[in-house]
């Protein structure tokens, strides 16, 4: 069965999306059978992975889950055998208002994945930035959550509303839910107010913050710009090293 994970935090600029396309690629690097669901509607982690896979048009998230596509038309291969997309564009937009209407609109997601949850290993989603109703979906539908909170002031912003939106989704949709951990990012080394907001992230959370910290990169900030991931960009960067750190983190948690 595949670990559903996804990657959320309402708060923008905490590099969720950059989390995950890079967890994504050091996954199926690691030869784990993964599929990256982008549910965002400015869709960067579809540009992100965008060297990797054709530039035909293809179904999106949008289509599975308004028009009803199968979501194995919606598959992308792309370069890495262990891995596959679902990419998203701007018509997610208006999924949030679409979905309002329809029956059990928290659950879409979870029984579109229903029929690939044996294909992989790892399924990560990229939530969008809000919790709205794509949100709900992927927290109904995942196993755990992955939360990157940025090493800068005003960290533990907005932290609140995610967490009682994570126990409400608890109680009345997944009782399995859990927290994989909080994701420390943009750390900078020589910087005490780093210093400062990891030891406040500590002991807010304790033993669900990950012993591998994300750091501050120029090369993990230049490389979706060129459509890639860490890895492809340039494999001996921080960056690189970081997220195969984390991912060997994430396999050792599944042992």
């Amino acid at each position: 069965m595949s670990r559903i994970i996804a990657l959320t935090n309402q708060k923008g600029g905490v590099g969720k999306t950059t989390s995950a396309v890079n967890i994504a690629v050091s996954l199926a690097v690691s030869e784990e059978k993964t599929l990256l669901i982008d549910l965002d509607p400015q869709a960067n982690a579809t540009t992100g992975v965008s060297s990797l896979i054709n530039g035909e048009d293809v179904n999106t998230i949008y289509d599975v889950l308004i028009r009803g596509t199968a979501i194995k038309d919606a598959i992308i291969n792309t370069q890495f055998s262990h891995l596959d997309v679902i990419t998203s564009n701007s018509d997610l937009v208006g999924a949030e208002v679409e979905l309002v209407s329809l029956m059990a609109r928290e659950f879409h997601l979870q029984k579109a994945l229903e029929s690939l949850k044996r294909k992989y290993k790892f399924i990560l989603i990229d939530c969008p930035p809000s919790l709205g109703l794509l949100t709900v979906n992927a927290l109904t539908t995942a196993h755990s959550i992955i939360i990157p909170i940025q090493a800068e002031y005003y960290a533990l912003e907005g932290l609140g509303q995610l967490l009682n939106t994570i126990r409400l989704v608890q109680r009345n949709l997944n009782k399995k839910l859990k927290i994989e951990g909080v994701l420390l990012t943009m750390f900078d080394s020589r910087l005490n107010l780093s210093k400062q907001v990891a030891e406040e992230i500590k002991s807010y959370f304790g033993d669900k913050l990950f012993k591998t910290i994300i750091h501050r990169n120029v090369r993990l900030g230049e490389a979706p710009s060129f459509g890639k991931p860490a890895l492809l960009y340039d494999a001996n960067s921080v960056g690189a090293r970081d997220y195969m750190d984390l991912v060997e983190e994430l396999l050792d948690s599944g042992n």
